[in-house]
């Protein structure tokens, strides 16, 4: 179906204005304002790839996937769905520092609605970083445009773990107060919009070395040492920290739900950095404590675990406390099912690069990952990483499209 120039524009123009309407009500929770004059670039193809409709299951499809009930059809929602692959967020990251816009309530919450609008994933996830938290504990970060994360708060020894803030009861609406405005605004767009709303934590591992290294690090190897001498006994500072982290993040999770999340997934981003041995020894556990604490006040919220690069040791997941795994790429489906046995729900785990192929080959690969899931509504689908920056817009639509559409082979 082709529509006019002039058709579309004045279409936006009454959603972007709507919209803008909807944010000036004050949810359960709270309000704000900025960047009001970006224009929306919406395709004509992203607009034609969504056309699967929407049934009443779809409000909590997600929500019940995840914690490993049989669903009606195999849900799907994408980490970096709100990304740089959007032409309209792009709008937003070549205009605006990246924390200004994670922590501007009005852009965080359009930009957390933009992939939803154009390819209707069965979740929104807030757009935010998992460093996020980090000031509540008195640790200083910026993210550098072609650079990544900068942190400049040093962690070398006990002492330097000692000076920073308590992890006790700590208060999130005063350190990061906008977190309980951009999702009491997405909770009320995702009830309006029928579907889930996803939070997000960093794991305590990958928040310690995140800041011990100060910046992204092909090697870790600060951090690594000090995994070493907690080892031999000689400086504590990497248990201590973890320790510290983990209660944090904790309370973080919890936060994040009192203000409206539905499903929390906590983010082992550098899980590639550790053998077994040393995922086994600080990682686990860390982020086991973290889990248990959400877990412990908000027993029927779903909380998935993923840990990028760390199929290479997926049987030592199986007991992470929480209701669900997601898988990255690397492992096969139906291989990780083997290892992770009948019991465990698994996310994933969709090759990100297979979106630069044919419809028909994002189609197949879809129907693959389902089939060797255990079949439609057997598992929540995912990439096994994010979208990557330069997808295609569409085929982000035409992989949505086909795994609401995916009856089973038997169909």
């Amino acid at each position: 179906m082709k529509v006019t120039s002039s058709i579309l524009s004045l279409v936006l123009s009454l959603a972007a204005v709507s919209h803008s309407s909807a944010f000036g009500v004050a949810p359960k929770s709270i309000k704000s304002n900025v960047a009001g004059n970006l224009q929306m670039s919406t395709s004509v193809e992203a607009e034609e790839a969504t056309s699967v409709t929407s049934n009443p299951g779809d409000r909590d499809i997600l929500v019940r996937a995840a914690r490993g009930e049989a669903v009606e059809r195999t849900p799907v929602w994408l980490m970096r769905q709100a990304g740089r692959y959007m032409a309209a967020f792009r709008e937003y990251s070549n205009k605006y520092p990246f924390r200004e816009r994670s922590e501007t309530p009005s852009m965080a919450t359009e930009l957390s609605l933009q992939c939803h609008r154009a390819y209707k994933m069965d979740g929104i996830i807030m757009f935010s970083d998992i460093l996020t938290p980090l000031p509540t504990l008195g640790i200083d970060f910026d993210v550098i445009k072609g650079t990544g994360p900068v942190i400049t708060t040093e962690i070398r020894t006990e002492a330097d773990v000692a000076n920073l803030a308590s992890a006790e009861n700590v208060d999130f609406d005063e350190h990061v107060p906008f977190i309980r405005k951009i999702l009491g605004d997405l909770s009320e767009e995702a009830e309006k919009a029928n579907t889930s709303l996803i939070g997000f934590v960093g794991a305590p591992f990958t928040l310690a070395a995140y800041t011990i290294e100060g910046k992204s690090s092909k090697a870790c190897l600060e951090t690594k040492k000090l995994m070493m001498a907690d080892e031999v006994g000689s400086n504590m500072a990497m248990s201590q920290f973890l320790d510290k982290l983990a209660n944090m993040i904790g309370q973080y999770g919890c936060h994040q739900i009192e203000c409206g999340a539905q499903v929390i997934q906590v983010f082992e981003s550098w899980a590639h950095q550790l053998s077994p041995t040393g995922f086994e020894k600080f990682a686990k556990p860390a982020a086991q404590k973290a889990i248990k604490i959400i877990k412990d006040k908000h027993p029927d919220v779903p909380v998935i675990y993923f840990a990028n690069g760390g199929s290479s040791y997926l049987e030592l997941q199986r007991d992470m406390g929480c209701d669900m795994i997601a898988v990255d790429w690397s492992v096969d489906m139906a291989e990780a099912r083997k290892i992770l046995g009948p019991d465990v729900p698994v996310s994933g785990n969709i090759d990100p690069t297979i979106l630069f192929g044919t419809k028909e080959q994002i189609e197949q690969a879809v129907r693959d990952c389902i089939d060797k899931a255990g079949g439609p509504g057997k598992h929540l689908l995912n990439l096994g990483h994010g979208v990557m920056q330069g997808t295609p817009e569409e085929a982000v639509g035409w992989l949505v499209d086909e795994c609401k559409r995916y009856k089973g082979k038997d169909a």
